[in-house]
């Protein structure tokens, strides 16, 4: 099987790469500009920056699975000033490009990396698959709004749509506030902070495992136009993950 990747240089798409190459899938990427984080067995193809148009139809030749992980970044300090327009325009509207061009193309099956944050940011309960979506800032919106125009491609085309809206990933190097509590909590020196009565629960996601799953939904016959949410077994509460991480370290 030829699996086209897109965000391959970030956290999530280096771990997929690296266990797609594992498990003997052809692999080819999209990339900003030329990297030498690829070897020569993975074909790149230079597309520069997602919030303009590409010719996918150039790309996608040969390809039997997409696997969607490029997008505008979740991020609260860039939604203050970020309005919907811009998420919608990389998150939405060039997600179902692709994807309409992968359909023309007659690429079998497309995966789209969504974000639990489209069922909403609170709950007394675990999210469910059959709840009803409630996104709140512009980049939940948006990876909403994808979602919705997949769902219909995917009833008026061949293409087969997996929807996977994961947690909070976390990994070796992972990036962003994860990672700045990742350097806190391994810290020599811990200053204590009031987090005692906090008794909040999170489900998280190990990168391995979001991969792995990822890698299942590219041929099993039953994930076809099915949305997913997944997690580690269990959540934690945000004094529990500080004590984990350190005693990990």
């Amino acid at each position: 099987m030829n699996i086209l990747l897109t965000g391959a240089t970030g956290f999530i798409g280096r771990s997929l790469l690296r266990k797609l190459r594992q498990e003997g899938f052809g692999v080819s990427v999209t990339v900003r500009s030329k990297s030498n984080l690829f070897d020569d067995n993975v074909k790149q193809f230079v597309v520069g920056d997602l919030a303009h148009d590409v010719d996918w139809l150039a790309v996608l030749k040969n390809i039997n699975c997409v696997i969607h992980l490029a997008g505008k970044a979740h991020d609260k300090n860039l939604e203050n000033g970020v309005g919907l327009s811009e998420f919608y325009n990389i998150n939405t509207k060039q997600t179902l490009k692709l994807a309409r061009a992968s359909s023309d193309a007659g690429v079998s099956r497309f995966i789209f990396l969504s974000s639990i944050r489209v069922n909403g940011n609170t709950s007394n309960r675990p999210f469910l698959e059959i709840d009803i979506p409630n996104p709140q800032e512009p980049y939940a919106i948006s990876k909403y709004e994808a979602e919705q125009g997949l769902l219909k491609l995917s009833k008026n085309s061949s293409l087969e749509v997996v929807i996977i809206r994961p947690p909070l990933v976390y990994g070796n190097n992972v990036p962003g506030n994860f990672g700045r509590l990742i350097q806190w909590a391994s810290a020599k020196f811990m200053l204590p902070l009031p987090l005692g009565s906090v008794n909040n629960a999170r489900s998280l996601i190990a990168i391995d495992n979001l991969a792995s799953f990822i890698i299942t939904c590219t041929l099993h016959p039953k994930a076809s136009n099915e949305i997913f949410l997944i997690s580690d077994n269990g959540a934690l509460s945000t004094p529990q993950l500080l004590k984990n991480i350190a005693k990990a370290f």
